[in-house]
Order: structure tokens, then C-alpha cells, then sequence
């Protein structure tokens, strides 16, 4: 692979034009096995479908992103006449893009309509082009660069993207009386110290006046808040404390937090460790030479005590429930934290066979014939 490679941080910049395709074509195919694993997970009861819902809007906003940033680097290591960078990785800690990329995709979004109207449609760019083949006999190298940057452009005017930063949003779960409602909080981020998307679902009781979506003080100041605690660093504990400290009507039930990666692939990652082993022994074949890992966490309410707010008043307070097994939970900030791998067929066999230490309690899904996911 023809890279450029800061030593340090382990960013990878893809120069090759089809190292790059194929990148993107591998991205492309695990995330469309995502949607299945979410359909497995609803039928064995893991996932509400609501759940899936949100979940599935998500990875399609990465598949969308992933779409995007393939068609800004498209012509990667042609000479199109203008240097425009390559795409970078992270090859060390997730495998996917590192988080500047989608910063400068955000950027670029920004100002997408007026590059769109100042460019050529890409019916008149792909008319050059046939002109250029079969007057000059030529590769129109600069007029596919051309049409690649419109097409680029397109989807991010098109929206519906995964960002760095994904407000959150509600759905609503039902009433639980005439001055409590149930909702499910959703929101995510691009963590920019591993390189990952993340995504956190939060299910609430509503206690305000005002149902909270339509409390036009409450819901931009429950926004604002969510979105300041969306670091990865930050236990599941702290954030949802510090939620129900701020909002007094507001009554965290449920916070889950989902870390999509990393990807393991040995052609593109340098990752160590079991995976990383097992791909190089599978010897798989193209398209099927990766392994994706998630790992989602769980922190629930166990009791609700009451405390004093100023002079005569109580509020409701949350007690949340901590992994009870070897005192993991003060360490996790969790009530339970579970990891899942999805990966093909034949890593899969290796995997099975060596067994390394440590995967005994990962939940497995592989992708066999026809794209079909079953989980082992």
C-alpha cells in the first residue's frame, strides 16, 4: 500500500487509487451488514424496535458519510492537476477515518451550494469527457477529477450525514400518567481521541410541565448539556448524574452508549493483538479479509430516592445499579458493558479454532453466503 505515515499517531494517508476503492467498498460492505445484526439483536430481544430503529438512521448517516468522502478522493493518485491530500486513517487504534476528516467535510458542507453553482452540471462535464476520449484520445483525468469533487459536493448538499458532533433528538415512548412522559434520547459524536463514531441512547421521565420536546427553555438546554458530555473518556456513571442533577423533572431511567470499532483488517490496520493474528491466518480473500468490533454499555436505575430542594421542597434523585462482579462497576461507571464482533465466514473459522483468550464471552456474528449474519 503506498502511504504517508506519521509515526507517532499512526495516521495513514491513502495515495493509492485503488488501495482507496477498496477501502471504501470494505467500509461499504460492513456497514450493510450492521442493519442485519440490529434485525438479529431485535428478534433475540437485545434491541427494541425502536432501538433499531435510531440505530439503523445512524449507520446510514456513516454509510452516507463513507459515500462522501469516496467520491472526494476518488482520483487519488492521478494527476489531476491540482493536489488535493489523501484520505486519512487511523491504522493504529480504530481503522476508521481520523475525525479531521469529517471536521473538513463539515466545513465543506457549509459551502456546498455555492461550489455547486458554480460548477459545471455533471451531465455537461461527463459530455466533455466522451469530446476528450474521442477527439484528443486522451483519459479526461481532470474532467473525472472535476465530476468526482460535483459528486462530492451533491452529498453533502444531500445532508443526512454522520458528523462530528450529532445533536440529540427524541422519540417518544408513551405516557406514563397525566404528568409523566417516557421519551428516548438519542445522540452521537465522532470521538476524536479514538477516531470512532459513538452513540448514546437515553431513555427519561418527564415530570416538567411542559412536555420536554415542546419546552422551548428545557429541550435546548438538555441539547446543549447532552452534547458537552459526549466524550468517550467520560464514564456512563458521570454523565447520567450529572443529567440528573441538572434537570430536576427530568429522571434518567436508562443510558446506553454503543462504540462502533474497530476495524480490523490486515491489509489496512496495524493493529495487535488476537484479531489482528487471525486475519493474517485466514489468508481470506478480498472483500472478506476484516473484523469489526463494538461495544456497547449499559448503566440502569436501581432505586429512586427523594432529597430536599430548598426550603420545602424534594426532587426525585436517581441510585443507578453498578456491575456487581469484582467491584468492575466503581471501575466501568456501568451497570453491565458487553462486546460484539461482526466478521466473515473464514476469520470467523480461525477465530474458532484458536480461540484466544478473552473471546469466550464476546458475542460473534458472521457474515456467510449471500450476505446472510447469524451470531454464535
Amino acid at each position: 500500500m503506498t502511504a504517508q505515515t506519521d509515526s507517532v499517531d499512526e495516521r495513514t494517508g491513502l495515495t493509492d487509487t485503488f488501495q482507496s476503492r477498496r477501502y471504501f467498498r470494505k467500509f461499504e460492505d460492513i456497514t450493510s451488514h450492521l442493519g442485519r445484526v440490529a434485525a438479529v439483536m431485535e428478534a433475540d430481544g437485545t434491541l427494541s424496535k425502536t432501538d433499531v430503529k435510531v440505530l439503523t438512521r445512524y449507520v446510514s448517516a456513516l454509510t452516507f458519510t463513507f459515500r462522501a468522502l469516496s467520491m472526494k478522493y476518488l482520483m487519488v493518485g492521478r494527476d489531476t492537476g491540482r493536489f488535493f491530500g489523501s484520505l486519512m486513517i487511523d491504522t493504529r487504534d480504530s481503522g476508521f477515518p481520523v475525525a479531521t476528516e469529517l471536521m473538513t467535510m463539515a466545513n465543506d458542507a457549509q459551502q456546498a451550494a455555492s461550489h455547486l453553482a458554480n460548477m459545471p452540471s455533471a451531465e455537461a462535464l461527463k459530455t466533455e469527457m466522451v469530446r476528450t476520449i474521442i477527439g484528443e484520445r486522451t483519459i479526461p483525468t481532470k474532467l473525472q477529477f472535476a465530476l468526482s469533487q460535483r459528486l462530492y459536493y451533491e452529498e453533502l448538499a444531500r445532508g443526512q450525514l454522520f458528523w462530528v458532533q450529532n445533536d440529540p433528538e427524541f422519540q417518544w415512548l408513551g405516557d406514563l400518567g397525566p404528568d409523566r412522559r417516557r421519551f428516548l434520547l438519542h445522540w452521537a459524536a465522532y470521538d476524536s481521541q479514538t477516531n470512532l463514531p459513538v452513540i448514546y441512547l437515553m431513555e427519561v421521565e418527564d415530570s416538567g410541565k411542559i412536555s420536554l420536546p415542546k419546552d422551548q427553555k428545557r429541550w435546548p438546554e438538555v441539547q446543549a448539556h447532552l452534547m458537552a458530555q459526549a466524550l468517550g473518556g467520560l464514564k456512563l456513571l458521570t454523565i447520567a448524574k450529572g443529567f440528573d442533577e441538572d434537570f430536576d423533572d427530568l429522571h434518567p431511567k436508562r443510558l446506553r452508549r454503543l462504540h462502533i470499532g474497530p476495524m480490523y483488517s490486515h491489509a489496512f490496520t496495524r493493529q495487535h493483538g488476537p484479531l489482528r493474528e487471525v486475519l493474517e491466518d485466514a489468508r481470506a480473500a478480498e472483500g472478506e479479509d476484516w473484523a469489526l468490533v463494538w461495544t456497547l454499555e449499559e448503566l440502569q436505575s436501581e432505586r429512586v430516592i427523594s432529597e430536599r430542594s430548598g426550603w420545602f421542597g424534594t426532587v426525585e434523585r436517581e441510585v443507578f445499579a453498578l456491575d456487581p462482579f469484582a467491584g468492575r462497576g466503581a471501575d466501568t461507571g456501568a451497570t453491565l458493558t458487553e462486546r460484539s464482533i461482526i466478521l466473515p465466514q473464514r476469520p470467523f473459522q480461525v477465530l474458532a479454532e484458536r480461540n484466544p483468550p478473552g473471546f469466550a464471552g464476546v458475542r460473534k456474528f458472521v457474515v456467510g453466503e449471500g450476505g446472510r449474519v447469524l451470531r454464535y
